[in-house]
């Protein structure tokens, strides 16, 4: 490092010079304004791959928003799904490399290794990876459903509705994002009721409908009168003993109009938006995209309630809407607890 005493200050003339230079420079290139970067994007081309059937809530989430994009001409899209296992992912994902996409979505619940290892083989395609695990440079960025905020909101009322003192949930594996939602859906329970019980039975699937409705009817039997129906086909048990429900990822509310109050739903638009924008630009790079799905950046929220709001007690509402604010704000956190849950 060369000392101050080793630098000669310009001259009043050598710094007008440098400055009429500078103008002169500015003016010939232009400022990157958002017009000037946008003349420069392209239609990217988006490849997604989905473990489980399509209609499985989390897929439909992420499909929805890409069609999205697309309807706007912001992508050209096209996906495959039913993948379930290492190996037809990897070989469907390793097939579509062929055609040089812009961008693999993928879901990393089987094969994160082998999806990795494409990545690294890939560096010009940008891979956003749905996954608990870390990014990895220099193209792969990680995302997630994290509904801890809303399935919060949704255990305050659990425990405020029931009349057994029993709370039943349903969910598929016990991974970290969904340890996380689960544990904030018993902590609002606990909230409005420390006596309230929640049951909590993981069917070791994401996606096998009857198996989730027999957990649901299994917890219903035991005692439960509101169920949280983490995974597809919890709805369906507590439809057929008419005790209240609340779904999960999407709204649901069509399912059991008279079961279900609302559930946490995630929208994946404010991520696809960011990653669209990255991809049009040519921007490949690794980034956590984990915080998009929060309350206050929109990528999480309350489902509709569907005029349940006039069924339901006010002050239980009143409390509902001032914790909503609070998360929304910054004013509240939640403990973010991936320990696997284990119920009352």
């Amino acid at each position: 490092m060369r000392s101050a005493a080793s630098v000669s200050r310009p001259s009043l003339s050598d710094r007008r010079r440098l400055l009429g230079l500078a103008a002169l420079a500015a003016a010939l290139t232009g400022p990157a304004t958002e017009e000037a970067l946008a003349a420069d994007a392209k239609v990217p081309v988006v490849v997604a791959f989905y473990a489980t059937p399509l209609e499985e809530p989390w897929n439909m989430v992420i499909h929805t928003a890409m069609e999205m994009e697309q309807r706007a001409g912001k992508i050209r899209y096209s996906w495959k799904d039913n993948l379930a296992g290492v190996a037809p992912m990897a070989a469907a994902i390793t097939a579509s490399l062929a055609t040089k996409p812009d961008m693999i979505v993928a879901d990393a619940a089987d094969g994160d290794r082998e999806i990795r290892a494409l990545a690294a083989a890939n560096p010009g395609i940008k891979f956003v990876i749905g996954t608990a695990t870390e990014t990895q440079a220099p193209n792969m960025s990680i995302f997630d459903s994290d509904l801890a905020e809303p399935a919060y909101l949704c255990g305050i009322l659990a425990g405020s509705l029931t009349k057994s003192g029993m709370v039943g949930v349903v969910c598929g594996k016990a991974e970290p994002h969904v340890n996380r939602t689960i544990n904030a859906f018993i902590a609002g329970a606990h909230d409005a009721s420390a006596s309230v019980k929640v049951k909590v039975t993981f069917i070791d699937s994401w996606y096998d409908p009857p198996k989730a409705k027999a957990a649901a009817l299994a917890q219903i039997a035991a005692g439960a009168d509101v169920i949280y129906a983490e995974r597809e086909g919890a709805i369906a048990g507590a439809k057929e003993k008419g005790v209240f429900a609340f779904g999960n990822l999407v709204d649901q509310f069509a399912e059991a109009p008279e079961c279900v109050i609302t559930g946490p739903v995630w929208n994946m638009t404010p991520l696809t938006d960011y990653i669209v924008k990255k991809a049009s630009l040519g921007v490949v790079h690794a980034e956590d995209l984990q915080d998009f799905s929060t309350l206050a950046r929109g990528g999480a929220a309350l489902a509709p309630f569907h005029g349940w709001e006039t069924k339901l007690p006010p002050e239980t509402l009143e409390v509902l809407r001032e914790k909503d604010r609070a998360l929304k704000a910054g004013l509240m956190t939640l403990e973010q607890n991936a320990a696997t849950p284990k119920g009352d």
